[in-house]
């Protein structure tokens, strides 16, 4: 990249807020002419934020926004795509009945003796597609292309015009090995022309094999923009979740890591996971009474791994044992069976039924065992209730009350409860402490860590590595789909699962 390159595009001090809760918070962004530009953060991060306000989809609270040293504001997307700003998003979104032309001209045809010029288009496409480097028939329809020639003529679509500025968002988050080549070196001849890029991925192959710079954000914040070439995977980990290796915090949660379990009979043997290309490997194992931790980044396949072994996610291959028995979970009515609960990250849309009551939701998983021809006995259902509430000191002004009433933490122990009603063998949780204020955090960690003393096996994901290494007796790191260091009680610290996270070793 030319190191005196002119800036195309400036962001500074954009700040943005939904409902009162800031989103961006001062970030500075600065494109240059023909580079490949990293943007990376792990979610809430603000990256979307500021690509929607970059296109004009979204409009800033205040800074200033600098293209072609010219100051702009965007009303819509078609005056950033009229100006030469064009983005395509992971969801691929082109018109699968028409043709690879009328695509990459949707809105913008040709035209002679007013009809559509359907020689001029198609032949256009073509010097389009040829430009790029591509044997695609602009004739072809796009619902008979594969996943990556769809991602290309969109590509195509979005250079159309005068495109100064491609944003591509996790372009290959569907691809293949030999697809992903392809996407480079269509990236790289852009580059050559002048063509500037937003690359959005979270894998860092990816990053350090294409892009020249790289801006992290974090907490809607812009962290650092650096050169790939002076900055390692390991600073870069840190730069993104926040850590200073010199200066790592310890004894920050409240939990009391369980008695070693290395005796107690393996409860978890799932070996091998695949499932699309999110999960390419990854094998777990967790004993009973057994707190085993699960890290990685963004896009490593954590929350996935958690949705597979719950049937959420159909796995493509590999094997689950729970007890020593091979089990199929098809579904998450043969996890339920088994004895495997799950609790998940967003407890708002997969957990908690807003309008019902505390009582209603906490029972919700028990209401077989609750019911004799097709009818609920309140009677145990209250008595159910009233346990658990106590036993998890579950704050409400009664078993009635709206369950979107009560705080985030409570909201998690009544989500909690409904697993324990159940002759519940493995918890999965998935960020568990996640949106909950100090003090009720807390109490779910000391809730986990006493369950587990009960003989219970959890496999805890967290994006707060100390969490993991107080609140776990092992630690699985995943990187990219698959499992690439299993830490013991005695090899877990901060250092070692963010070097596993950025280095796979």
């Amino acid at each position: 990249m030319n190191q005196v390159a002119r800036t195309v595009l400036h962001m500074k001090d954009i700040k943005k807020s939904f409902s009162g809760v800031p989103a961006l918070q001062g970030v500075d962004f600065e494109l240059l002419a023909g580079e490949i530009h990293a943007l990376v953060g792990e979610n809430g991060a603000g990256k979307s934020t500021l690509i929607k306000i970059m296109t004009g989809a979204y409009r800033r609270d205040s800074g200033i926004i600098e293209y072609n040293q010219s100051r702009v504001a965007f009303q819509n997307p078609t005056e950033a795509q009229a100006a030469g700003i064009v983005a395509v998003y992971q969801e691929i979104n082109l018109v699968g009945f028409r043709t690879v032309a009328e695509n990459i001209f949707l809105g913008k045809e040709p035209h002679r003796f007013g009809i559509i010029d359907f020689r001029r288009m198609n032949t256009e496409a073509g010097e389009i597609l040829a430009r790029l480097g591509l044997d695609i028939n602009p004739r072809s329809v796009v619902s008979s292309l594969n996943i990556a020639h769809r991602q290309m003529v969109a590509i195509a679509r979005a250079i159309s015009g005068i495109a100064q500025v491609l944003i591509l968002d996790e372009p290959t988050s569907s691809l293949t090995d030999s697809e992903v080549s392809v996407l480079f070196d269509v990236m790289r001849r852009l580059k050559s022309e002048g063509t500037s890029i937003i690359y959005i991925s979270h894998r860092f192959e990816e990053l350090y094999a294409v892009c020249d710079r790289v801006t992290v954000l974090r907490d809607g914040r812009t962290i650092v923009t650096q050169s790939l070439t002076t900055l390692n995977r390991l600073e870069l980990v840190c730069h993104m979740l926040g850590r200073n290796l010199d200066q790592v915090s310890k004894g920050v949660t409240a939990f009391a890591a369980p008695q070693n379990a290395a005796g107690q009979p393996v409860l978890l043997q799932a070996e091998a996971l695949k499932y699309q290309n999110q999960l390419l490997d990854v094998s777990i194992e967790v004993r009973h009474g057994e707190i085993v931790g699960l890290a990685g980044l963004l896009g490593s396949g954590r929350s996935e791994t958690a949705r597979a072994l719950f049937g959420a996610e159909p796995l493509d291959d590999g094997t689950v044992k729970l007890e020593g028995k091979l089990i199929e979970v098809r579904s998450p009515h043969d996890a339920i069976d088994a004895g495997i609960a799950f609790l998940s990250e967003d407890r708002k849309a997969d957990g908690i039924i807003p309008e019902l009551s505390v009582r209603e939701n906490l029972t919700l998983a028990a209401l077989p065992t609750l019911t004799q021809w097709g009818i609920v006995s309140r009677k145990r259902q209250h008595e159910l209730v009233a346990r658990f509430m106590q036993r998890l000191n579950i704050k409400a002004a009664s078993a009635e009350q709206k369950i979107h009433e009560l705080s985030g933490g409570n909201q998690q122990k009544v989500l909690l409860a409904r697993w324990l009603c159940k002759n519940t063998k493995l918890l999965l949780l998935d960020e568990p402490t996640r949106g909950i204020d100090v003090g009720a955090k807390g109490e779910i960690q000391r809730l986990i860590a006493e369950l587990a003393q009960q003989g219970l096996g959890v496999l805890m994901i967290s994006s707060e590595v100390e969490e993991l290494v107080e609140g776990s007796q092992r630690v699985v790191v995943l990187r990219e789909g698959r499992s690439v260091a299993q830490l013991s009680d005695e090899q877990k610290n901060v250092k070692a699962i963010l070097r596993a996270m950025a280095e796979g070793e």
